[in-house]
């Protein structure tokens, strides 16, 4: 039976897949950690006591670059190349969804419009990583291999969703309540796009490595279509939606070193 435990137990089985899916995961972990670190270090005057929450934001997405890489790691794998098509941070990045790198380049502070966008795609690209980290805590929390890892990261990106929450509200409460509706709208509709895109290079390759039938590859063509003309028909509304969150300053102490998987 085709499921999403038993699709990701074949990748987790194979080394060549599961290097392949770590190193898609630890770049764009990485990325995120760099553009996170960048805009803690050029927050505007007015919002500097974001800075400190940002900038743990980046150091748990550098803490799962690490961990991904110790895994690979553990099993004696190298990372491996990560394909273009696959690159979902980049991908975002090229069709103008948060930040843009040239502007983080330099040493000339944000603006207050720049927090919202930031805040507002990281709102929905938290969304993305909180349900995907939950549906494997879901299936892998207790694997011997990947639980502790699983379980920590998803951990973490659930106070990212919240911290993200929480400060857009009181952005929207300052007045901005309409620019963070549009960028959230704007931001939603490009990333569930991407996604479906990602998402059908990652199983192309994945079939490739695994020597998938072709109508097995087919099916799941097919439901990565179906997801996506859910979302762009409703579901995202869910990525886009504000409420103050149960963990209130999430990201207010420090951030969790990465356990050690050697």
């Amino acid at each position: 039976m085709l499921s999403a435990r038993s699709l990701f137990q074949e990748i987790l089985d194979d080394d060549e897949s599961f290097a392949l899916f770590c190193s898609i995961a630890a770049s764009g972990e990485s990325q995120g950690g760099w553009e996170n670190g960048r805009i803690a270090a050029l927050v505007p005057e007015g919002q500097r006591d974001l800075a400190p929450k940002i900038a743990r934001h980046g150091a748990d997405e550098d803490k799962h670059g690490r961990i991904f890489n110790a895994l690979m790691k553990k099993r004696g794998l190298e990372p491996v190349p990560v394909p273009p098509e696959t690159d979902y941070t980049m991908l975002l990045e090229k069709h103008g969804i948060g930040l843009p790198h040239d502007k983080l380049r330099n040493d000339e502070p944000l603006t207050v419009q720049d927090i919202v966008t930031y805040l507002s795609h990281s709102r929905v690209t938290e969304q993305r990583a909180s349900e995907q980290m939950e549906l494997l805590r879901r299936h892998f929390a207790d694997h011997p291999g990947i639980g502790r890892a699983v379980r920590m990261i998803s951990d973490d990106e659930d106070n990212h969703l919240a911290y993200c929450h929480e400060e857009l509200l009181r952005l929207a409460y300052a007045g901005h309540g309409r620019a963070i509706q549009r960028a959230l709208r704007e931001c939603a509709l490009a990333e569930i796009r991407i996604y479906r895109d990602v998402s059908l290079a990652v199983m192309d390759h994945m079939g490739r490595i695994l020597g998938w039938p072709r109508a097995k590859s087919a099916l799941l063509a097919a439901g990565i279509h179906a997801v996506y003309a859910y979302e762009r028909f409703a579901g995202w509304r869910r990525m886009v939606s504000l409420r103050m969150p149960e963990r209130r300053d999430a990201l207010g102490g420090p951030a969790r070193t990465a356990p050690e998987f050697a």
